[in-house]
């Protein structure tokens, strides 16, 4: 028996909180105070690129359909794909900041995919409407890993990806899949779950 989506989507955002979490950290202090242990520079790319890794299993034991398999095997080749090149920019491997486009790319396709296999309206339930919500979140964030290429020492653009990751975080402990959003839910979608 397979646990419910919503603790998949759980234990995805303690990861996703743990990398918004790193990387706020990181904005605060700044980058040369954050590296003076050198461990803590491969925390957060390190951190995504197992996220992606993660990601496999969830495609292949929790998915339902093959639009849910698709989605879940792009978040999981971006994933890794943005957490490799940042890790590659730590190490001193990849030197252009340009190379900072992969977590863009990690964005876009991530908010993509989750509006394209969500297929209710966004007052359906809770989990529609969180799917949603993330979406259009991690589109509209892309911006933030975007300007990390053009200013990567801006103190701005880095809190702004760090809370990007941190309110993806939040959406995703929000998550339950039969539960009404705002009082609503669609007599289509089930009996709700406490």
């Amino acid at each position: 028996m397979t646990p419910p989506s919503e603790h998949v989507h759980w234990l995805f955002a303690t990861g996703f909180l743990l990398l918004g979490l790193c990387l706020l950290a990181e904005a605060i202090v700044g980058t040369e105070v954050w590296r003076r242990r050198a461990w803590r520079a491969y925390l957060w790319p390190g951190l995504a690129f197992s996220l992606g890794v993660l990601m496999w299993p969830v495609m292949v034991f929790y998915t339902n359909s093959t639009i849910h398999m698709i989605a879940h095997g792009a978040w999981a080749q971006v994933l890794m794909l943005g957490g490799a090149m940042e890790l590659g920019i730590v190490r001193g491997k990849l030197r252009s900041d340009w190379w900072r486009l992969g977590m863009t790319a990690a964005f876009l396709v991530s908010g993509t995919a989750l509006l394209v296999h969500e297929q209710n309206p966004w007052l359906f339930q809770r989990s529609a409407f969180l799917h949603h919500l993330l979406g259009w979140t991690l589109i509209v964030g892309a911006v933030f890993p975007l300007l990390r290429c053009i200013r990567p020492r801006s103190q701005a653009v880095a809190t702004g990806f760090a809370l990007t990751l941190v309110l993806t975080a939040v959406y995703l402990y929000s998550d339950r899949d039969v539960a009404p959003v705002f009082g609503h839910i669609s007599p289509l979608a089930g009996t709700p779950r406490r």
